[in-house]
């Protein structure tokens, strides 16, 4: 009772004397604006659309990999609920790729303690030869370690990296962890290696090992690579305590395969007097193999989605239109996201705003913008109205999600909503990413908060401008 108090009293604060004293210019949002703002805000913090959304496609979908038939599932399935949800305009965009087909993948120690190891393939990985190979491994630390070692300690073994994650709230740990997954295949065999195993790119203790993407270079051979569950890298790291004479046997069937097309799908609820101005939101539709995708990233497609249709049911005219895409083949490389802001790159300037729900299904907990100084009394308005979802003002100097980077390089302004990350990195592209670790509450806040970014900018009479010195 207490909280609801409080809630109603910072709402009754934004009404009064403090909306007055903002409302003064005339490209900020009017008191009557603020106010439906706040109920619909409200409002949605009761809702269970945003959940519900994510159970139906985690349920009637399940995994989907970009490329498999679960691809074309989730785009069906994608047009069919933007229809149900009741959203003005629905249509799909084309993106074309190359394939990657998973197969076996198998590890155990040979010698000198003989024992199974969980493993995942990276995405992307080559196979090794047909029924394995068994070798002697050599232990790294970090990747620099490999990159310091001698040709003739490497050469024909198979590469342990060891480097462990930060776990933090932020998940700053991950940039400076991911080099590992994406370069130790190539600087592996630079050394003349036959195969690397690298610590999954993840915070956990369990026994999931992480999938994620990885990259080969045209200047070197091409040779597999997979992730260790985190306790199967200690256990390795234990062995190697004990002696150096380390063997593994290790089988990997992955491939690539044939082209593929997929779909950006996209709704859209209609302006009221400059329909051709769109505020941008969503999530990536696509998602590993492993597990449902509910966290990576069926949770952004839920909140952004019921964001949308909350805001098209409370009968609100707002001045722009509010498009949610669901991007494809973002695990890939941000795939859809490039082919996007390719089609649309003519029309960046009616692209006004975008933000994306990236990171989890933790609450919001702060927000930020990248706007010029004229716009920041309309980001003082935000912060109000933000402030009762437990949501504090951050920088202006946000940061783009991952498929925003696109059209963040070619000049769109961004917000960022950043969610709490701290157990994000335990179930991040593993088979524990499931939608039994969603909180619904948690799904609701984002809602929330994506349809006062999204409301508020629709209305904002001003344009948005990114700073000059903003980098791309």
């Amino acid at each position: 009772m207490l909280g609801r108090f409080l809630t109603y009293f910072i709402s009754w604060t934004i009404l009064g004397a403090s909306s007055l004293a903002i409302a003064q210019s005339t490209e900020l949002l009017t008191k009557s604006e603020l106010k439906q703002i706040i109920k619909l805000r409200d409002s949605a913090l009761k809702s269970n659309l945003g959940y519900d959304i994510l159970e139906s496609l985690t349920t009637e979908v399940g995994a989907r990999m970009a490329g498999t038939p679960q691809d074309t599932k989730a785009v069906n399935w994608a047009v069919a609920k933007f229809k149900e949800l009741g959203f003005d305009k629905v249509w799909k965009e084309p993106v074309t790729f190359d394939t990657w087909i998973r197969g076996v993948e198998t590890a155990e120690v040979t010698s000198p303690y003989p024992q199974s190891l969980h493993i995942t393939a990276l995405g992307g990985s080559v196979a090794t030869a047909k029924g394995g190979v068994t070798e002697s491994v050599v232990h790294f630390e970090t990747l620099d370690q490999l990159k310091a070692a001698k040709e003739s300690d490497v050469k024909g073994k198979i590469v342990f990296i060891s480097n462990k994650m930060e776990r933090t709230k932020t998940g700053k740990g991950y940039g400076a962890a991911v080099v590992v997954r994406r370069n130790g295949a190539i600087e592996a065999s630079k050394k003349g290696a036959i195969a690397v195993l690298i610590r999954s790119i993840g915070t956990d203790s369990h026994r999931m090992p992480h999938t994620g993407m990885m990259a080969y270079s045209d200047e070197v051979k091409k040779i597999p690579a997979a992730a260790l569950s985190n306790p199967d890298a200690d256990q390795l790291e234990r062995i190697f305590k004990r002696t150096k004479d380390v063997s593994i046997k290790l089988n990997i069937s992955s491939h690539s395969g044939p082209k593929f097309t997929s779909y950006n799908v996209i709704g859209e609820i209609t302006g009221s007097e400059s329909p051709e101005e769109v505020i941008i939101m969503g999530g990536h539709l696509d998602s590993w193999d492993l597990g449902t995708g509910a966290v990576d990233d069926g949770a952004g497609v839920g909140i952004t989605m019921a964001a949308a249709k909350l805001i098209k049911d409370s009968g609100i005219k707002h001045r722009r239109s509010i498009r949610v895409i669901l991007w494809a083949a973002e695990e890939q490389g941000l795939i859809g996201a490039f082919a996007y802001a390719d089609a649309h790159k003519n029309h960046l300037k009616q692209h006004i705003v975008g933000a994306e729900s990236d990171f989890g299904a933790g609450k919001v907990y702060q927000f930020s913008s990248l706007v010029t100084d004229k716009d920041l009394p309309f980001i003082d308005q935000m912060e109000k109205v933000f402030a009762p979802l437990g949501i504090a003002r951050g920088n202006n100097k946000a940061t783009p999600g991952p498929d925003l980077i696109p059209l963040y390089q070619i000049g769109m302004p961004v917000f960022r909503l950043s969610q709490d990350g701290t157990d994000y990195f335990d179930l991040h592209h593993t088979d524990d990413d499931t939608i039994d670790k969603v909180d619904p509450e948690a799904i609701s806040q984002n809602v929330a908060a994506y349809v006062v970014y999204s409301l508020m900018t629709a209305q904002y009479k001003g344009g948005l401008v990114r700073p000059k010195q903003a980098k791309k």
